[in-house]
Order: structure tokens, then C-alpha cells, then sequence
């Protein structure tokens, strides 16, 4: 896709995001953040606009070499596997945002991590437990999560939706600045606030909020069923 990404609807509310996110996880000038999942750069670019020191990790090289051509002194971009991160309590700050990471990694297409080459029972917790790894004691994360609720509600009839995996398969076309088209296919883990909040749990993290968000339209709103996303945040305890 390269830099057509951004051209995709949910693309085009990054300001009101970070915005909101300023605000809700206290990010300040010369905090340092991670954002797993990056993609061509549209958050980490705008939150060192914003005075942040921030590292991008995508597994997209495209992606990774978009972010990096920018040439922002405060953002720097790392070709990386989101479940084997290897950062240990560097950053005041985490996020993997509009399924960049965090629910992409539960399909059939997922590679094993292991060296037994075994695929986790749920390799998107091992995403988040390895953003829980790179805090900072006293570090906060924020993770945007699909809706299992708004999922099953709103089944699109190109939808086939896994309800014992709770992983919905799409068949879908991709396309290039260019307009060349690709036939794919996208498996995305749907979740419910519980499941959040028992992942949280188990990577070692006190959760502070779960809301329903909508792409571009991030607010602190309790969870319904006819948001498309949730939004966790969570912070590393400080002992």
C-alpha cells in the first residue's frame, strides 16, 4: 500500500487522536514512546511534532522506510516484529493504535515466535505483554482494540466472522499509490472489555480505562456495543 494507507478513511483522524491521547496519558515534551503497529508514521510523526522522542516499530519495510524518509529529529523508525520486542523499561509511554499491531497477529497467517515453532495460544497478548516489557515503571499504554460486540452486531455480508477464535476474516482488495489493486486477506481479533482487562492483568498492568472510541472521534465514552473500537489504557505499575 505504501503511502496510499493514507488515504484510507480511518487514516485521516490522527490530530484529534493525539490530541486526545495528550491529554488522557499525560504525554509531554521529551517523553519517550513507543508505537507498535506504526505503519508509514501518522501518530509517531505527529506526537514528535509535538516534542515527543519516539520510536515506530512496523513489520511493514515499506512502512518503516516512509517513516524514517520524513527526517523528523524526534522520531526514528525500526523494521520489528511486534511480538518480539526486545525493549525493557525505556519508554514513559506506549501505544498500538487502529489494529497497526495488537488483533493482527491471531489469524492462520500469523508465523510462529517460538523456537519449537509453535504459535502462542494468543500471540496478541504476547504483543501487549511486550509493551507492558518497555515501560517504564509508572509508564502508561494506550491499545485500540475491534469490538467483538460491534462486530457481530453490524456482520458485513464479506465478513466471516470465528466465534469460537472471536477473529473476524475479510476478503478484501488493497491498493497502491498507482491504483494497481491486490486481492487480501485480513484476519482482525474482536475483543470484549473483560478479555482487555484479563490481558492487562496477566501482562502485569492496572488498567484506568476502557472506552468505545471510534476512528478520529476518540472520547472518554463507557463501552457500547455500536462503537467499532475500544481503547485501553493501562499503566505499569511504579513497584
Amino acid at each position: 500500500m505504501g503511502e496510499a494507507y493514507l488515504n484510507y478513511s480511518f487514516a485521516r483522524g490522527t490530530d484529534q487522536e493525539v490530541e486526545f491521547l495528550l491529554g488522557v496519558l499525560g504525554l509531554a515534551p521529551g517523553m519517550r514512546l513507543l508505537d507498535v503497529g506504526c505503519g508509514p508514521g501518522r501518530h509517531a510523526l505527529a506526537l514528535a511534532d509535538r516534542g515527543l522522542n519516539v520510536v515506530g516499530v512496523d513489520v511493514a519495510e515499506r512502512f518503516v522506510e516512509l517513516g524514517n524518509a520524513a527526517g523528523h529529529p524526534n522520531a526514528s523508525f525500526v523494521w520489528a516484529d511486534a511480538r518480539t520486542l526486545a525493549y525493557e523499561g525505556e519508554f514513559d509511554a506506549a501505544i498500538s493504535l487502529c489494529q497497526g499491531a495488537f488483533g493482527v497477529v491471531g489469524g492462520p497467517g500469523a508465523h510462529p515466535v517460538s523456537s519449537e515453532g509453535d504459535t502462542p495460544l494468543d500471540p496478541d497478548g504476547v504483543v501487549l505483554a511486550g509493551m507492558a516489557r518497555a515501560l517504564k515503571p509508572g509508564g502508561v499504554l494506550a491499545c485500540s482494540a475491534f469490538s467483538a460486540y460491534f462486530q457481530v452486531r453490524y456482520l458485513e455480508d464479506f465478513d466471516t466472522f470465528d466465534a469460537d477464535a472471536g477473529v473476524n476474516h475479510e476478503r478484501t482488495t488493497v491498493r497502491n499509490v498507482a491504483g494497481d489493486e491486490l486481492e487480501a486477506d485480513l484476519w482482525t481479533s474482536c475483543f470484549t472489555p473483560r478479555e482487555l482487562r484479563l490481558l492487562a492483568d496477566r501482562c502485569g498492568l492496572t488498567v484506568e480505562h476502557i472506552w468505545s472510541v471510534t476512528p478520529g472521534a476518540y472520547a472518554a465514552r463507557s463501552p457500547t456495543v455500536d462503537t467499532p473500537e475500544f481503547l485501553l489504557v493501562a499503566r505499569r505499575p511504579t513497584s
